[in-house]
C-alpha cells in the first residue's frame, strides 16, 4: 500500500541565505550576485562568511569534512534541529545524500612531485576529504540517525536522486522518517579548472550578474556555486500523530541513464523526457496539470537547447511556468536538487516565483519563462528537474502544502 509522504523540516545554507525568509527576502527585493573568483575570468556564487561551527557547535569531525561535505553536514544539522523527533525517531530515521567528488587537490595537498605525493602537511585521516561518504558519517555521528542510508553520487543528479530515493523508502514502508538531501562546492582551483577545461563555465572579465541566464539564445555556460540542503521526509499519518509542521508532499519520482556522451546530454532528450514522465506517473499526474518546472537550465549551450524543446514536446500547448534557479545560485553540481527545492520552497511561502531576470532573448519564446516578479498563487504542484554528467537523469513532484 503506497504511504503518502510530506516535508516536515528544512535545513539550507545557500548564497541567497539560510532561512525561507532570508531566501524570499532576496528573491523578492534583491539581484543575482557573483563574485570574482581570483582565476581569470570566472565568477562564482559563494557562501560568504560560512562556519560550520555554527551548527554543529564543538565538532571534532569536522576537520575531515571537505568545504561540499561541510554544506551538507550544517543544512542536515538544521534540519534536524527544526525537527522536532525524539532520540528514538532520529535512531529509526533513514538517511539519504547526494554527494559529489573533491576537486579541491591542489589545496590538501602541500606539494606534489613528479606524480609523487608529499606526506608533508598531511592529516593521519586525509583521506575522508575524499570518500563520497564521509558527510553522511558525520551526519549521523552529530543527530543520532541510524537508519537505512544511501549515498548517491550521480553527478548534477545526485542530490534529487537522494530525495527520490528518500521518498520511495518511506512511501512503501521501509521507513517513517529519512532525512534526504545534499551539499556540494566546486568553487576551488580544482573545481574550476575541471569544468573549465570540459569548457562548461560562463567566462568574463565583466561581473556576469546582470547577464547570466539559463534559456537566453546568446548564454555562455554556467557559474558555479555552492551550498546544502536538506529535508525530513515523513509518512503523513506519522507526522500528525506528532503534530509536525507540514510544508509540502512529494507525489512521484524518475531516473534514467542516456548512454550516449560522457557529459553531453544525448541532444534528443529521450531518456530525460522518460525519467520526467516516470516521475509523472507515479504521481497519477498528466503533464498539464504541472503548474511550475524548476528546470535545470544550466545556461549551458547543449543542455538548455535540449531541456527546451524536451518541454515543448512534454507540455504541448499548456504552458507552466519555468523557473531557472541556477540564473541565482549558480550551478550546485551534486547539491542543485536539494538547494533548488529549499529555494522554490522559500519563495512560495514568500508569495512570488523566482526570476530569470537577465533573460533578454529567449531560446524559446513560446516557453512561460518567468522574468518579472509574479505571484506565486495558483502555483501548487511543481516538477523538478536534474540532467547530471554521465547522462543521469533525476525528476520530482511535489505539491505544495
Amino acid at each position: 500500500m503506497r504511504r503518502r509522504v510530506v516535508v516536515t523540516s528544512m535545513g539550507v545554507v545557500s548564497s541567497l541565505g539560510a532561512t525561507p525568509e532570508e531566501i524570499g527576502e532576496r528573491l523578492s527585493v534583491g539581484a543575482p550576485r557573483f563574485v570574482f573568483t581570483g582565476e581569470e575570468g570566472l565568477w562564482a556564487a559563494p557562501v560568504e562568511g560560512f562556519d560550520l561551527k555554527a551548527y554543529t557547535g564543538r565538532f571534532k569531525a569536522g576537520r575531515y569534512l571537505n568545504r561540499g561535505a561541510q554544506f551538507a553536514v550544517a543544512s542536515a544539522a538544521a534540519a534536524m534541529e527544526a525537527s522536532g523527533l525524539s532520540e528514538k525517531q532520529r535512531a529509526d530515521t533513514g538517511l539519504f545524500c547526494g554527494s559529489g567528488p573533491n576537486f579541491d587537490v591542489g589545496e590538501e595537498f602541500a606539494r606534489i612531485d613528479g606524480g609523487e605525493i608529499s606526506e608533508e602537511g598531511l592529516s593521519a585521516l586525509w583521506m575522508l576529504r575524499f570518500l563520497p561518504n564521509t558527510a553522511v558519517s558525520a551526519i549521523s555521528r552529530l543527530t543520532g540517525i541510524h537508519g537505512e542510508n544511501h549515498t548517491c553520487g550521480s553527478a548534477c543528479a545526485a542530490s534529487l536522486t537522494a530525495l527520490g530515493e528518500a521518498y520511495r523508502k518511506v512511501r512503501d514502508g521501509y521507513l517513517d522518517t529519512a532525512l534526504a538531501g545534499g551539499g556540494d562546492s566546486r568553487i576551488n582551483r580544482g573545481g574550476l579548472l575541471a569544468y573549465g577545461m570540459a569548457r562548461a563555465l560562463h567566462r568574463s572579465e565583466k561581473d556576469p550578474s546582470a547577464v547570466y541566464a539559463p534559456f537566453d539564445a546568446d548564454r555562455k555556460g554556467f557559474l558555479p556555486g555552492e551550498g546544502g540542503a536538506f529535508f525530513l521526509f515523513e509518512e503523513l499519518e506519522h507526522a500528525r500523530r506528532r503534530g509536525a509542521e507540514i510544508h509540502a508532499e512529494v507525489l512521484g519520482f524518475g531516473s534514467s541513464l542516456d548512454g550516449y556522451n560522457m557529459t553531453a546530454p544525448d541532444p534528443s532528450g529521450t531518456w530525460a523526457e522518460k525519467a520526467v514522465r516516470l516521475a509523472l506517473d507515479e504521481a497519477f499526474l498528466l503533464p498539464e496539470e504541472v503548474d511550475a518546472v524548476s528546470a535545470h537550465g544550466t545556461a549551458t549551450d547543449l543542455n538548455d537547447r535540449m531541456e527546451a524543446e524536451l518541454f515543448g514536446r512534454l507540455f504541448g500547448a499548456h504552458r507552466p511556468a519555468i523557473l531557472a534557479p541556477k540564473a541565482w545560485l549558480g550551478h550546485l553540481a551534486s547539491a542543485c536538487g536539494a538547494v533548488e527545492l529549499a529555494v522554490m520552497l522559500a519563495a512560495l511561502k514568500h508569495g512570488t516565483l523566482p526570476t530569470n531576470p537577465n533573460l533578454t532573448n529567449p531560446l524559446d519564446p513560446a516557453l512561460d519563462i518567468v522574468v518579472e516578479g509574479r505571484s506565486a498563487e495558483g502555483i501548487s504542484t511543481l516538477l523538478f528537474e536534474n540532467f547530471g554528467f554521465g547522462g543521469q537523469n533525476s525528476a520530482l513532484v511535489v505539491r505544495r502544502w
